[in-house]
């Protein structure tokens, strides 16, 4: 091969790396251990990338440590390019930081915490939104100096109740942070512009390593803030489910998803029964109570209790309980509940949550057993009912008393006049989206499910965190105002795990050239053959010098075992040099996504052939 030749094929500034397998560890297992599940978990202890040090803690071997340094250095590279600037903070961090924002209390027993000799106590950080925002107060105070964004690349730690699927649910993970500091939302240098190119950056690093994914509205969670996407890596064995519409192109996820127009009741269609109440002990749950009366979950009403929390500051109009109602095949949607109420109420800012069920008994609820009637019976109470349990015809409900349920409850009958005031009663979308919903976006299209894996997380925070820990900054009138923020974050060891769950059969992990420990597995039939040995490190060489990273296996072992071993730990391509190959001045060239047979490739045209393929399977 030319200079120029080389040169036009390069693929890396810096030249490949070579490695021996007899001089690394790899330590291949013919069965992977009893506890492992999915196949990630199963196939990365199995190829040996992982091995297993505690409950949810994992060892990152050599060839682990690869992709997982591949994975950083496509991110730092996106990351960079988008003007982000990375930094490196604690992962131990006091107490005292989480004072103002309460994160502590939100992740609960998640939170790892530990006690110095001091008897100080400190968090391992989940995030990092605490101690880049207090950072920040100390170095920023002008919005001059706005807008930036700043990441860091670190191991975090989540403890987890009952860690599983190996690197996909651990008690510690490495993750890129990022977190973006602005003085307005909209405009150069706003929120919008960052979250914006953010997307685009995540889209790029996503495509880059070789993955399908899928970008989705999502909800915030305990992160916090106004808008956040989740980029989901495409698997039918992901945990989350995504539904999306095919027309055009909406996605979100369960706890996120719009529904389509739906055809709504008046609430006032005609009883069908008279009211009868039910005696129905010991029964846990809406299945069970729906079989003893001898009703169809679908004909039943689910009725959910939250609270609302008007905030510190704002003047509560006596509104501090909601029930929000939907059929009982479905469930109630938190998120949604949240914009509903904060539409009845005019608070954009009133928190809801989930009714603790000791206030809840003690303001009058029979929790378990609430009906709608309760919008008259408990002072200070909403109702909010989804449109699908909205209609007439025949339901059953709770009857507001322990163990009993009511046949034929009826809108109008039991509730009245209340369901013609709107700010007491309205019907709203409050319900968990499922497959066949009419699509939000499409008209007569239907929402279809798919399966994911996160792997990517995006967040408008806004004041949340500024307000919290008193990140104020002085605008162009001097006056002193809270900082808005926006927060992005990858799974990076999750990013490993999710690659091996959508590319994979069942001989081993088909890594995609971005991501591959190696690109180039050179596999001698003789280990012990000096002209095998010369050749091997000669096309090692040659491939290594534009940019390709090269795994010679020149262990002395029989070829059935590294021929298993090779499909096993997934390098890309692969190279044979046995005596039949070499004898015709050639060697086998097989991808490992192919399942034929390999070829016999000459000599002089392996390193144009593997960079070929390097460039066709996404490497550049």
């Amino acid at each position: 091969m030319t200079q120029n030749a080389a040169e036009s094929t390069r693929f890396n500034a810096r030249p490949g790396d070579i490695t021996r397998w007899s001089q690394t560890v790899i330590p291949t297992l013919r069965e992977a251990p009893a506890e492992a599940e999915g196949p990630s978990h199963v196939l990365l202890l199995r190829a040996g990338y992982i091995r297993k040090l505690g409950a949810g803690i994992y060892d990152y071997l050599p060839l682990g440590a690869r992709v997982l340094r591949k994975v950083s250095e496509i991110v730092r590279e996106e990351m960079n390019a988008a003007g982000a600037s990375e930094l490196l903070l604690p992962v131990l961090l006091p107490i005292e930081l989480y004072a103002g924002t309460k994160r502590d209390v939100d992740y609960g027993d998640l939170l790892f915490k530990i006690s110095d000799r001091k008897d100080a106590t400190y968090a391992l950080g989940p995030t990092h939104e605490e101690p880049i925002t207090e950072l920040v107060r100390g170095s920023i105070t002008s919005y001059k100096q706005l807008p930036v964004n700043l990441y860091q690349i670190q191991t975090k730690f989540r403890d987890e109740a009952r860690p599983r699927a190996g690197l996909l649910r651990g008690r510690e993970f490495i993750m890129k942070d990022a977190y973006s500091f602005h003085s307005q939302i909209e405009g150069s240098g706003g929120l919008n512009e960052t979250y914006d190119a953010m997307y685009r950056a995540y889209s790029n690093i996503f495509t880059r390593c070789g993955l399908s994914f899928t970008p989705v509205e999502a909800e915030s969670g305990p992160i916090g803030g106004s808008a956040s996407h989740e980029f989901m890596v495409n698997c039918e064995s992901g945990e989350d489910t995504i539904l999306r519409c095919a027309a055009s192109g909406y996605a979100a996820n369960v706890e996120k998803c719009e529904i389509g127009a739906r055809a709504a009741g008046t609430l006032t269609e005609a009883p069908s029964g008279e009211l009868a109440e039910v005696h129905t002990p010991n029964l846990p749950g809406i299945v069970e109570v729906g079989k003893f009366m001898k009703v169809k979950p679908d004909r039943m009403l689910k009725s959910i209790v939250f609270q609302i929390d008007a905030g510190p500051g704002v003047k509560s109009d006596g509104a501090k309980w909601v029930v929000a109602v939907v059929r009982g095949d479905h469930d109630v949607n938190e998120g949604k509940v949240k914009t509903a109420v904060r539409a009845m109420t005019g608070n954009a800012k009133a928190a809801i949550a989930l009714a603790d069920e000791k206030a809840a008994r003690a303001a009058g609820f029979a929790i378990g057993y609430v009906s709608p009637r309760t919008v008259n019976t408990v002072p200070g109470t909403l109702l909010l009912i989804d449109a699908d349990a909205s209609g007439g015809g025949f339901w059953a409900s709770g009857s507001d008393k322990p163990d009993h349920h009511v046949k034929h409850f009826n809108w109008r009958r039991e509730v009245g006049a209340k369901l013609d005031d709107a700010g007491y009663v309205n019907i709203a979308d409050v319900r968990n989206a499922i497959v066949g919903d009419p699509s939000p976006r499409a008209e007569g299209a239907k929402l279809e499910a798919a399966r994911g894996i996160e792997v990517g997380h995006i967040f408008k925070l806004g004041t949340k965190y500024s307000e919290a820990m008193d990140l104020n900054i002085l605008d162009e009138n001097q006056q002193r105002r809270p900082v808005i923020m926006g927060c992005y974050g990858i799974g990076v060891s999750r990013t490993l795990a999710a690659t091996v769950e959508q590319n994979h059969d069942a001989n081993g992990i088909k890594w995609p050239l971005p991501l591959a420990p190696y690109h180039v597995l050179i596999t001698l039939m003789k280990f012990d053959d000096e002209q095998t040995r010369t050749t091997a490190s000669d096309i090692a060489r040659q491939l290594a010098a534009i940019g390709l990273d090269v795994l010679i296996d020149d262990r002395d072992e029989r070829p059935g075992v590294k021929f298993k071993d090779a499909d096993l730990i997934g390098v890309p391509i692969r190279l044979t040099l046995g005596d039949k190959a070499l004898a015709a001045q050639s060697v086998e060239f097989k991808l490992r996504n192919d399942d034929g047979k390999g070829d016999l490739c000459p000599l002089g045209e392996v390193v144009s052939r593997c960079a070929a393929a390097a460039r066709a399977g996404g490497l550049t």
